[in-house]
């Protein structure tokens, strides 16, 4: 990477060339007229590509070629966007449109930055004719590592239906999970282009990115490589509601783990890749609180599954400590799985009391929405956090922790009761767009 370049200064961003060969796919892109920032994205034991499926394949990775672009541009958000490729039919410029707007939206607030209007991607393409491809009835199941996915995972499993669990990267943390579900596994790796991080050293805009839009855009491709019908993430309810409004724009943290994108990305594919790929999110009727509590049913699980986000981070090959005990995921998960498991279970789990904790107070208070913002982070509602606090002060076992105590005191006299109730939360919303093929794991979940 040539060290003349100031990312914030740049007026192009070029998505230059995509290609696969031999399991790995390589995405380039370049600022101006700099050097090529080339991503590789391998797939294991990759099959050759069958010829029925030639041009799905070549749809699938020229979206994640323009997906995956997103943890480039935003090093320098320069204002035009360059295809090599050609202008794109309006469809597929829009799920792109909205993908950078919405996705990099946490990013410009940090950043003091406004992209409406910036973002356009050229359009004036004309859309192709697809139809099915035959694909296997089997799902890829993206595992994270924490509570959602292995719902899922187990809703599927109910039904008989054939699945694979896939994740993205070298965590073993995740890995011991995808192992303990007793799928078969897909692991595949993603590796950054080195000059990013040059980039970053040399001054380039940094931040948050809807890294769940650029792992759905690979496992599209792998489902097309390998042969699977469905793509189905454990995204709930929650994750459509924006963490803060800022300047006429809501900010979400999990947009590109909400129903919008889920719709976007889901029609575009059924017309543009194979009528028969089905991308849905199999945990969309519920509730935060609604999935904890079918997790608290799912014991085998109890010592390997972790939600702690700054734990991924440190981790590396050793896990020594799955909960960090400090991050909103750690608040948010031990608050939700509280009302539904036996409190010596659930201090076994985390290895410690949190609401027993003083020091904690202002964490949870992000979580409750009260005198903060809802955390940036993939945590559950303001209400639904309120409502499970709330049913932990009505328990003897409880009642005396330090953060269950303030709460009745200072916090609740300020609340309508009325709106507490933890069973609304419990109740599945209609609203999804699981396939009809899967939809009996729903019934396994409630």
């Amino acid at each position: 990477m040539s060290n003349t370049i100031q990312p914030r200064l740049t007026q192009v961003f070029r998505f230059v060339r995509c290609h696969y060969a031999d399991g790995v796919a390589e995405l380039a892109y370049a600022f101006d007229d700099g050097e090529e920032l080339v991503e590789r994205i391998r797939f294991p034991h990759a099959p050759a590509v069958p010829a029925a499926r030639a041009a799905a394949f070549d749809a699938a990775l020229k979206l994640l070629h323009l997906i995956a672009g997103v943890s480039y541009y935003k090093a320098g958000v320069p204002p035009r966007i360059e295809l090599a490729d050609g202008p794109l039919d309006d469809a597929t410029a829009e799920l792109l449109d909205q993908l950078y707007l919405h996705g990099l939206a946490e990013f410009a607030y940090r950043n003091g930055l406004d992209l409406r209007g910036r973002i356009s991607f050229p359009r004036g393409g004309v859309a192709p004719v697809v139809g099915a491809l035959g694909l296997p009835k089997r799902t890829l199941v993206p595992i994270g590592g924490g509570k959602d996915s292995l719902v899922a995972v187990e809703a599927i499993k109910a039904i008989g239906g054939e699945a694979t669990a896939v994740w993205v990267g070298n965590s073993a943390l995740i890995a011991a999970c995808a192992e303990r579900t007793g799928l078969l596994t897909l692991n595949i790796q993603r590796e950054l282009a080195p000059g990013l991080f040059e980039l970053n050293r040399l001054g380039a805009w940094n931040g948050h990115i809807p890294v769940t839009a650029v792992n759905s855009a690979i496992l599209a491709v792998a489902a097309v490589l390998y042969g699977y019908d469905s793509i189905t993430f454990a995204n709930e309810r929650s994750a459509s509601a924006a963490t803060l409004e800022y300047d006429g724009q809501q900010v979400n943290h999990q947009w590109s783990k909400s129903l919008a994108f889920e719709t976007l990305l889901g029609d575009w594919l059924h017309t543009h890749v194979a009528a028969d790929l089905d991308y849905c999110s199999l945990l969309r009727p519920y509730s935060e609180l609604a999935i904890t509590r079918a997790f608290a049913k799912l014991t085998p699980y109890f010592d390997v599954f972790s939600s702690c986000n700054r734990n991924f981070k440190l981790l590396g090959p050793k896990p020594v400590d799955r909960w960090c005990g400090q991050c909103p995921k750690c608040h948010f998960v031990f608050l939700a799985l509280a009302p539904f498991l036996p409190k010596p279970r659930l201090l076994t789990i985390f290895g410690r009391n949190l609401l027993d904790d003083e020091g904690q107070a202002a964490g949870f208070d992000a979580l409750l929405e009260y005198q903060d913002h809802k955390p940036f982070e993939c945590v559950g509602e303001g209400a639904e956090a309120r409502a499970a606090m709330h049913a932990l002060s009505e328990r003897p076992e409880w009642q005396e922790d330090a953060l269950i105590e303030r709460f009745r005191n200072e916090i609740l006299p300020q609340l309508d009761v009325s709106q507490l109730a933890l069973e609304p939360w419990l109740q599945p919303s209609p609203e999804h767009r699981v396939p009809v093929r899967l939809q009996g794991a729903l019934a396994a979940i409630g």
